[in-house]
């Protein structure tokens, strides 16, 4: 059953989430990264939220779970300057899904 959720990135970023019951997970590292995302699609999670600056890193790994139904992988900018990567990969999944841009209507 997917019903639970996982945020992945530094300590000091992720345990916030945990006060509203996330598990979090403390990775800084790529291919630590890439080992959680194996464990915990395995385990049932249904959201892992990762850390933008890991995500980038290992986007073959994001690209590649995007086409199974669990977990999403959702990037989210957790340090003070996000990198943008999450909302450029949201930006392309609605293009993708909708065939056109509604988020910011206009060309890239």
């Amino acid at each position: 059953m997917y019903n639970r959720i996982g945020v992945i990135g530094n300590k000091d970023s992720v345990l916030a989430f945990n006060a509203v019951g996330v598990e979090v997970f403390d990775c800084t590292q790529p291919e630590h990264a890439k080992e959680l995302i194996k464990r915990l699609s395995k385990e049932g999670f249904a959201v892992i939220f990762i850390a933008e600056q890991l995500a980038e890193q290992i986007s073959d790994v994001v690209t590649r779970a995007k086409t199974q139904p669990y977990p999403a992988i959702v990037a989210i900018p957790l340090d003070k300057e996000g990198t943008g990567y999450g909302m450029r990969s949201i930006k392309k999944d609605v293009e993708k899904a909708l065939g056109i841009d509604i988020l910011f209507n206009r060309e890239d």
